[in-house]
């Protein structure tokens, strides 16, 4: 069945991949990113041409959000889904992170989507059905050295989408994560550095870690071929496939060995979940309601 999908940081990683996989499957897609007359010109111009419906939209920004769902549901004549995919990685010393450098982070990663979910479920809650996919991360799950502010919004993104399940399952509407390893895009040219480095002498020669640590990943992600940023796209596009009330919550998306410890974690998780739940009695509000 055709779907009618918005999807945000659409310019470029998966969110690029994602719009043309979805047009090439016969689905209606409205893409979502900044500046489209500008350095996004060329981008847009790009999946214009291959079908989708561009819309200029800043998730930092409540009118430009609600601006940019309004058009998107009247371009598209409708919504089915909504892609929460811009997002912004960090690397560096955690301590070196200003608080505004942490702001500027969860503007994008964290209250982005919740201004893109407060823009967009007031409608699939009176349509009684929808579907919100939210790009996280296996950081999300577990902490490693060197991302510390990127891994905490992807913690707080979790636990919001976790929320939501529970909060929209009886209007029908479904939620679901996808996490992602690391892959060769242009999310990973765009990270954010530390803008306070005043202190870094005090860390002598453990300051050259998270450089070299990033540099052999990339070495292993040259050398892991199957590690390749189409098969996001892929899983993307088979969740929203899937039947309505069907699909998994959280799905990984890794090829290099990461991914399948993340998943039992996740699948452990759902047992403690759904017990908590259960002892409550409100573990049917954890299914959407066909």
């Amino acid at each position: 069945m055709t779907q009618k999908i918005l999807i945000t940081g659409a310019s470029g990683g998966f969110g690029f991949l994602t719009v043309k996989t979805l047009l090439a499957k016969g689905h209606q897609v409205a893409a979502a990113m900044r500046d489209i007359n500008g350095k996004n010109k060329a981008i847009a111009d790009e999946l214009s041409k291959a079908g989708a419906k561009i819309v200029e939209l800043d998730v930092t920004n409540d009118q430009s959000v609600a601006n940019g769902v309004t058009k998107a549901i009247t371009a598209l004549g409708g919504l089915d889904v909504l892609f929460n995919n811009a997002g912004v990685g960090t690397l560096g010393m955690q301590e070196f992170f200003t608080t505004s450098d942490y702001q500027r982070l969860f503007d994008v990663n964290v209250f982005g989507v919740q201004r893109m979910n407060r823009a967009v479920v007031p409608y699939f809650r009176r349509n009684k059905k929808g579907l919100i996919i939210y790009t996280s991360s296996l950081l999300g799950r577990i902490a490693l050295p060197f991302y510390g502010p990127y891994q905490s919004s992807k913690w707080a993104l979790e636990a919001m989408a976790e929320n939501y399940r529970v909060e929209l399952s009886t209007f029908g509407i479904e939620n679901c994560i996808v996490e992602p390893g690391g892959y060769p895009t242009t999310f990973m040219e765009n990270l954010l550095k530390p803008t306070d480095n005043s202190q870094a002498t005090s860390y002598g020669e453990f300051m050259k870690f998270p450089e070299h640590m990033f540099s052999n990943f990339e070495n292993v992600l040259k050398n892991n071929p199957q590690q390749n940023p189409q098969r996001v796209a892929d899983a993307i596009s088979d969740l929203i496939e899937k039947p309505y009330g069907e699909k998994q919550f959280r799905t990984t998306v890794d090829f290099i060995g990461m991914g399948d410890h993340v998943q039992k974690y996740n699948e452990h998780l759902e047992q403690v979940m759904t017990g908590l739940y259960t002892n409550f009695g409100i573990n049917g509000l954890r299914t959407v309601k066909k």
